[in-house]
């Protein structure tokens, strides 16, 4: 019996040149490049019995995509950017599945993919330098190349409540969403956080529900979305310029169409930046965070400035004085964490039906109990438990996947005190192993599919490379890693970002290791693109090849 979307001889190989884990947006565009491009033997493991990867997975009131539409796509292929239509500027959960159906159609993907099979095990043979990789189906093949598509938010971040078990009523994490919905109707809910996953949420829940009770431990700096149609017009015009739209995320600073003001808020007046600012909360969108003054990440004093605004903004919005504080954030420089774009967050908590349980003010979280949750001894009785406590983000996914590299040592433990790669797409120790946005790449500080397509084609590339000169292994040096992790955290150490307990820095995991997880410049993700060109370009600088063992060929015979 094959897997849904498999085809017989699919599931019936045991060795492939390359398996892909994950078929999102990164793995449905690997498979597509190394099965097309290459011609190689590929597979895709998928634990979802669909494709989508995130969108797949996230399906909780609300959820929609908070970087523009007409650049959260696929662009390596003109015909589909031209024949696409998106509905809104932020498109919703289930568009964006809709979309990556599109796409797995269009290019024939699913007879590849073996769909509701969770990779549990991926081990390396010194001897053969063969890959083994294992799903809790049981399936076990083996494979020259293994590439990660796994995603970096993937990995469901569940706090160990006391008590959890013991609850009554229904409880939900919104990255583990029933596929046929929740009905809130006439329901006492309580939804745990309050970052950009809660945002998008917490305003939706709380027109259904009878009373919502929102439990924050940290407050969040929100913008407005502002999402709705885009004007055909817009879209035409864009349709007509994607090849200057491609050229410019390609080499942004962050994969929008966005660019830092070319000045300090420093140096303007008053009223000069309140005009700017107020122009970027009108538009909507990252542009508040990614195309402000160019000092905020760097000075604290032009931060508070810019933080400033924002705080009048929610006590603007906020009816009662003493949400509204609670509601405002103190804590960290603005920016430093994800920024969520919301619509009507702030507004809900006008609501009579909502409640506001800070952990500052009113007391954290003790336990979970039968009838709902003890907050600063204070039970709030529910009916329905919602956790929005976000993931175990980059690294958590990879952990997971069971990784042995030369000589068995365990990728999960030699993490432990924080990830080491050689340009986020490597690692030391693991030949022939790539990772698609893995750790220390621009990956989340990025508009993510300019990033995956990036790494995808700059590793199709490596792969062909190997072929023409009949190499039979690719690893990162340790010496190559180790700089460019000094390099990831020299730079980041310049600006406010490691000031704020966030999940960028393994904050929200109890145990985890606290260091910068992505990569942050100095020139974003334009200059990361140019490091990776450069480091092929001179002979794949910092990675060390063999040549010897079985090699390969562009079609291994499989096992049946």
């Amino acid at each position: 019996m094959t897997a849904q979307g498999s085809s017989p001889g699919a599931s019936a190989k045991t060795h492939f040149d390359a398996v892909i884990i994950g078929a999102g947006f990164s793995g449905m565009y690997m498979l597509h490049s190394l099965r097309d491009k290459l011609d190689l033997n590929v597979t895709v493991f998928e634990a979802g019995d669909g494709v989508g990867g995130t969108w797949y997975w996230n399906r909780y009131p609300g959820a929609r995509c908070d970087s523009d539409s007409y650049i959260y796509c696929y662009t390596f292929d003109k015909n589909l950017l031209q024949e696409w239509n998106w509905s809104e500027r932020y498109p919703e959960q289930d568009e964006i599945l809709r979309y990556l159906e599109h796409c797995a159609e269009r290019f024939d993907l699913k007879p590849d993919i073996q769909f509701g099979k969770r990779v549990v095990e991926v081990i390396f043979d010194d001897n053969s330098e063969l890959w083994t990789v294992r799903t809790d189906k049981g399936d076990s093949v083996t494979t020259r190349f293994v590439i990660t598509a796994v995603g970096a938010l993937s990995t469901a971040n569940m706090p160990p409540f006391k008590g959890l078990g013991s609850f009554k009523g229904k409880c939900y994490h919104t990255s583990q969403w029933p596929h046929d919905g929740v009905d809130f109707t006439a329901k006492r809910v309580g939804v745990i956080g309050t970052g950009a996953t809660a945002v998008q949420a917490i305003p939706e829940i709380a027109q259904q529900a009878k009373h919502l009770t929102v439990f924050q431990r940290t407050p969040a700096f929100c913008v407005p979305a502002r999402n709705g149609r885009v004007d055909p017009e817009v879209t035409r015009a864009r349709k007509a310029d994607y090849d200057g739209i491609r050229q410019r995320i390609k080499g942004s600073f962050f994969g929008f169409e966005l660019n830092f003001l070319p000045k300090g808020v420093l140096d303007t007046t008053p009223e000069e930046r309140e005009q700017e600012f107020d122009r970027m909360w009108d538009a909507g969108g990252f542009a508040f965070w990614l195309a402000n003054y160019q000092d905020m990440f760097f000075s604290k004093e032009a931060n508070d400035i810019i933080a400033d605004y924002l705080k009048r903004k929610i006590r603007s919005i906020v009816n009662d004085p003493v949400a509204a504080e609670k509601l405002t954030p103190k804590t960290y420089p603005y920016g430093t964490k994800r920024q969520p774009l919301d619509t009507n967050y702030f507004e809900t908590f006008n609501k009579k039906n909502v409640l506001l349980v800070d952990a500052a003010t009113d007391g954290s979280i003790e336990e979970i109990t039968p009838n709902g949750v003890r907050a600063g001894g204070k039970e709030y009785p529910l009916d329905i438990i919602v956790i929005a406590t976000g993931f175990d983000a980059l690294t958590g996914p990879l952990k997971a996947l069971g990784i042995k590299g030369r000589g068995g040592r365990m990728l999960a433990q030699e993490w432990e005190a924080g990830p080491q790669t050689y340009l986020g797409v490597a690692i030391a120790g693991y030949p022939n192993l790539f990772t698609i946005t893995g750790p220390q790449s621009p990956s989340v500080l990025s508009n993510m599919p300019v990033s995956i397509e990036q790494h995808v084609e700059w590793i199709t590339e490596c792969i062909a490379h190997m072929r023409r000169n009949k190499l039979t292994t690719i690893e990162a040096t340790p010496e190559a890693q180790d700089a460019w992790g000094a390099h990831v955290a020299e730079v980041v150490n310049a600006t406010l970002m490691t000031s704020a307990n966030s999940w960028y820095m393994g904050a929200n995991i109890d145990g985890k290791a606290h260091r910068f997880l992505p990569y942050l410049g100095p020139e974003g993700v334009g200059g990361y693109r140019r490091k990776c060109a450069e480091v092929a370009e001179k002979d794949y600088e910092g990675f060390a090849f063999s040549s010897h063992g079985q090699g390969w060929t562009a079609h291994p015979i499989a096992a049946e």
